[in-house]
C-alpha cells in the first residue's frame, strides 16, 4: 500500500471515530491526512468507498488474528475466553464503531450493505471451520448445527457490541459477563465428552 493511501485511511479512521460516518466528508479526511481533496477521489473515489476500505483493512487484519486463534491446540471454551478478550481490544481500537456505523449506512445504501455482509462472510467462514474443527475432535453442542452455533455467536457479538457502544451495559444487563458465560457452557460440554486442549 503507497504512502497516500495508507495516510487516507488513517485519517478516515480518526475522522469516522470522531464524527462518525454520517458527519465524515472527503474534505475533512483530506485536511487530516494532508493530502489535496484530488487525492480521495483519485484512490477511493467516493465517501462510502472511503469508509468500507478503512473498514476492509481492519477486517482484514482482525480475520487474521481471529484465524490464528482457532487454529492452535485450546479448547473451544479457552479460544471463546481469548475471543471475549478481544472484544475490549477491538472496542478501544475503533474497529466496532466502525463497523457498527457501516451496518447503519448499509440499511439504506445497497452497495455498502452489500459490503459488510461480505466482510460478514468472512466471519462465518473462519467460525464454521473453528467450530468444525472442534466437532471433529468429539465436541457435542446439540441440538446446534455448526451453522446455528455461527449464527448464534455472530449474532451475540453483533448485538453485545451495539449495547456496548450505546454504552448499555448495567448490573441487570451484564453484557461481557454473558458473552464469558457461554464460554462456561462449553467448558461444560467439554468435560462431560471428556474434550481437553
Amino acid at each position: 500500500m503507497n504512502e497516500t493511501r495508507a495516510a487516507i485511511l488513517a485519517a478516515t479512521r480518526s475522522v469516522v471515530l470522531s464524527h462518525g460516518v454520517a458527519a465524515t466528508s472527503t474534505r475533512k479526511v483530506a485536511m487530516e491526512a494532508g493530502v489535496p481533496l484530488s487525492q480521495i477521489h483519485y484512490h477511493f473515489g467516493s465517501k462510502e468507498q472511503l469508509v468500507l476500505a478503512t473498514l476492509d483493512a481492519e477486517n482484514a487484519r482482525l480475520l487474521t488474528r481471529q484465524s490464528a486463534l482457532y487454529a492452535n491446540d485450546e479448547s473451544l471454551s479457552q479460544q471463546w475466553a481469548t475471543a471475549c478478550d478481544y472484544l475490549d481490544d477491538d472496542l478501544a481500537s475503533g474497529y466496532v464503531r466502525i463497523l457498527h456505523e457501516a451496518i447503519a449506512a448499509g440499511f439504506s445504501q445497497s452497495e455498502v450493505s452489500a459490503r459488510v455482509r461480505a466482510l460478514l462472510d468472512g466471519w462465518v467462514e473462519v467460525l464454521t471451520a473453528a467450530f468444525s474443527h472442534h466437532q471433529g475432535r468429539g465436541l457435542d453442542l446439540r441440538p446446534f448445527s455448526v451453522e446455528q452455533l455461527v449464527a448464534l455467536t455472530i449474532a451475540s457479538f453483533l448485538g453485545g457490541e451495539q449495547l456496548l457502544l450505546l454504552g448499555h451495559e448495567s448490573p441487570r444487563l451484564p453484557v461481557r459477563a454473558a458473552l464469558r458465560s457461554v464460554g462456561s457452557l462449553i467448558e461444560a460440554a467439554e468435560a462431560a465428552r471428556g474434550v481437553h486442549s
